[in-house]
């Protein structure tokens, strides 16, 4: 006996991974009266408390509120003006802000992903089918593209035929491993550290990012709310987070991050530890056939300079726009050179990542090269207002074409 047939949809875009990429796609496509699904292997609970970093760049909350997909985000999110360098035991601030004219946003991205889910499926009514099974895509490459998933309930296989598919479903997912091996180039640059993220219970103590450059290890503090504190602590590669006590990581963050005229850190209940490989990866190109990756899906920047979600938007912001020039103008140059634009910033904020990875780092590096080179650009970038405003334009970021 033959296995029925897959209920049927059709759509004109199936966007895979209701992340801050997918949803903004999602948003702007609906807004637009162009058809949409999502499909999402979480449950919506789920991504509304996935933690993640919340650093945004103001250009891309300028961008989402022209959209109208902001107004909590304005509401809500503390703005920070300033950036801090702790070394020799003494306070070094940039005011990036007075320096680059723009500010950063600190809006944790669950709340963003609310925002966005509630925008789009509340709001609006769109279509998103959260918890799906056995996400595969077909025909990517062809005319007439499709996707397919398991019912989480019952198990019966949905089809959903469309004109382009979406992929937003970070490293892991289905979107970029449906690319046949030789049709993209994937590079790879690991930093050789780790950090030991932490999240504390704690106020914060500084008023906003605080980078401690030590001979043991970097230490850094990001406000994230007023009873919220994210810390990182610079490990080996390969250690373990509970190989590191409360005691012992409050004694690292005091040493780290002391200088004189700092407040003294306060302390607080650790809700988090976990320890992240500082890495990065580019997908080149990050389309293949009629499927357009997006986020985490085609690149992915260590949290050294804060940039991931701010690219992800830059991403749906990009390929939202060029499909709107496909269905309501017939113009598919954007479609066409989706991949370069994207890569133009994607590039300029690795390189960023980069440098500012040698100068976190290079005390700590045991290597007399990389810290004395560390030190110059430190030295550098405190000296010169030429320097402190381009290191100002690229940490803020800033809207015009990369």
């Amino acid at each position: 006996m033959s296995s029925p047939s897959p209920a049927l949809t059709r759509t004109s875009v199936v966007i895979v991974g209701a992340g801050p990429a997918g949803l903004t796609v999602a948003n702007l496509l609906r807004g637009a009266g162009v058809g949409c699904v999502v499909l999402e292997a979480e449950s919506r609970e789920f991504i509304e408390r996935r933690p993640r970093a919340g650093f945004m760049e103001e250009w891309a909350v300028r961008a989402l509120a022209r959209h109208g997909l902001a107004d909590r985000l304005l509401e809500r999110a503390e703005t920070q003006a300033e950036f801090e360098f702790r070394f020799g035991g003494e306070r070094h601030v940039l005011r990036t802000a007075e320096l680059s004219g723009s500010r950063h946003f600190v809006y944790p991205q669950p709340l963003l992903v609310t925002d966005l889910v509630a925008a789009y499926a509340d709001a609006s009514g769109g279509d998103v089918r959260f918890g799906v099974r056995d996400v595969r895509l077909h025909e990517v490459d062809g005319d007439r593209p499709a996707v397919t998933y398991a019912d989480p309930v019952t198990g019966v296989r949905h089809l959903v035929e469309c004109d382009f598919v979406a992929g937003c479903d970070g490293a892991r997912g289905v979107s970029r491993a449906a690319i046949p091996d030789g049709r993209t180039v994937l590079t790879r640059y690991d930093h050789g550290v780790s950090w030991l993220a932490l999240l504390a219970e704690a106020p914060p103590s500084a008023d906003g990012v605080v980078f401690g450059i030590h001979e043991s290890g970097l230490g850094a503090h990001m406000a994230r709310s007023p009873e919220i504190t994210r810390y990182y602590l610079q490990v080996a590669p390969g250690e373990q987070a509970g190989n590191w006590s409360h005691a012992r990581v409050w004694d690292a963050l005091h040493t780290r991050l002391a200088a004189a005229g700092a407040r003294p850190l306060t302390e607080g209940p650790l809700a988090e530890k976990v320890v992240l490989d500082m890495h990065n990866y580019v997908v080149e190109p990050m389309a293949y056939g009629r499927l357009y990756l997006a986020g985490d899906s085609a690149h992915l920047v260590a949290p050294i300079a804060a940039k991931g979600l701010n690219l992800a938007i830059n991403d749906a912001l990009l390929l939202a726009d060029a499909l709107l020039a496909h269905y309501k103008k017939g113009d598919d140059r954007g479609l066409a050179g989706y991949s370069a634009a994207c890569l133009r910033r994607v590039w300029q904020y690795l390189e960023f990542s980069q440098w500012l990875s040698e100068v976190l780092h290079g005390a700590s590096s045991g290597d007399r090269f990389r810290a004395g080179t560390a030190a110059a650009r430190l030295r550098r970038l405190l000296g010169s207002q030429s320097a402190a405003k381009a290191f100002a334009g690229l940490y803020i970021g800033e809207e015009a074409d990369m």
